[in-house]
């Protein structure tokens, strides 16, 4: 009970620090030496983090993660910074922790601590990078004190429950992991979108009027599944949003032909091959919608509530605003067929 007790002082205090190092740190430190907890012999080595030139820089270092982690875009910058500062601090306090144990003991322990702190940095990382979807300052403001309060409830945890806190340490590195490949694709797709973004306020992705030329695989592909009596009427590069149809920020070419095999199409380069995957359009709408960052089509089914998403970027808003029109256009012109 004692090693399991050990541990998980040791792993929870290297997940916290994934989440805000400095706040861990400075809390416990000054816990420490005003005495607000006292530490049984096993955990005597931490005593070092009340030390005053700890808890000042910790104290300092804290202040100014305060304030940038609650500005949009500042927080991601400075998640960035912290990409290896996070995972070695949550190592070094896991190690502190043991003090004067095996030396393999303490590497295995000290590459645990690290790979945890760098999933609880990853999982937070990816997370505001989602909410600068929106460049309000609202929900970072939200998400940043929500951390803070997690932080303090998971120090107070680890004193009282350190055997519990292990559990909730390895459960939600756990479910960080299993999210990873959903949480990648977001981030990728966000990453790009800002990479696109910038490349149009400095005037490199100039606006795109016209539909870009199609790569020969997706050509190939369009051919192979629909004939090669359609017409591409309608073409760019998008990211896929959520819907009934597709996952979530997957990057293919959305395509719209004519024809009597004519549709909505999605082609996405799957590794080894191109797949595509039929659009249905009859019975349904499409909403433009502008954003920040990128902007969305969402095609959307009244009766059912169904909908489908695609992003573009932001050169590409001229070529989103005119497929919603064209496929606005379809529509209605099918219901006065039907009627």
């Amino acid at each position: 009970m004692e090693t399991l007790e050990l541990l998980g002082v040791a792993l929870g205090l290297a997940t916290l620090a994934g989440i805000n190092l400095y706040l861990t740190v400075f809390v416990t430190g000054l816990s420490i030496q005003q005495g607000w907890i006292i530490l049984h012999p096993q955990y005597a080595q931490l005593g070092v983090l009340a030390d005053p030139a700890i808890l000042w820089i910790s104290g300092i270092l804290f202040v100014l993660e305060f304030f940038a982690d609650k500005v949009p875009w500042v927080d991601s910058l400075w998640d960035a910074v912290h990409i290896l500062v996070r995972p070695i601090g949550g190592a070094m306090l896991a190690i502190t922790v043991l003090g004067n144990s095996h030396p393999v003991y303490s590497v295995i322990v000290g590459l645990l601590a690290g790979g945890m702190s760098l999933t609880a940095h990853g999982a937070k990382a990816g997370t505001r990078l989602q909410a600068n979807a929106s460049p309000e300052p609202f929900s970072n403001i939200g998400l940043s004190l929500t951390e803070d309060v997690g932080v303090l409830g998971g120090l107070a945890l680890i004193y009282n429950y350190p055997v519990v806190s292990l559990i909730v340490s390895l459960s939600g590195v756990a479910i960080v992991i299993w999210l990873a490949p959903r949480t990648f694709r977001a981030t990728r797709a966000m990453l790009w979108f800002v990479w696109r973004r910038v490349q149009h306020a400095l005037g490199a992705a100039p606006s795109s009027i016209e539909p870009p030329p199609l790569p020969p695989d997706i050509e190939i592909t369009l051919c192979r599944n629909r004939g090669e009596d359609v017409a591409v009427k309608w073409a760019a590069p998008c990211v896929s949003g959520r819907g009934e149809h597709l996952r979530g920020n997957i990057f293919g070419w959305l395509l719209l032909t004519t024809g009597e095999k004519g549709g909505l199409d999605f082609i996405q380069n799957t590794g080894n091959t191109f797949k595509l995957e039929p659009i249905p359009t009859h019975g349904w709408k499409a909403l433009q919608r502008s954003g920040w960052v990128c902007d969305k089509v969402v095609l959307y089914e009244i009766h059912e509530g169904k909908k489908q998403t695609f992003q573009f970027d932001r050169s590409r808003r001229a070529l989103a605003i005119a497929l919603a029109n064209e496929l606005n256009r379809q529509s209605a012109e099918n219901s006065l067929m039907a009627a």
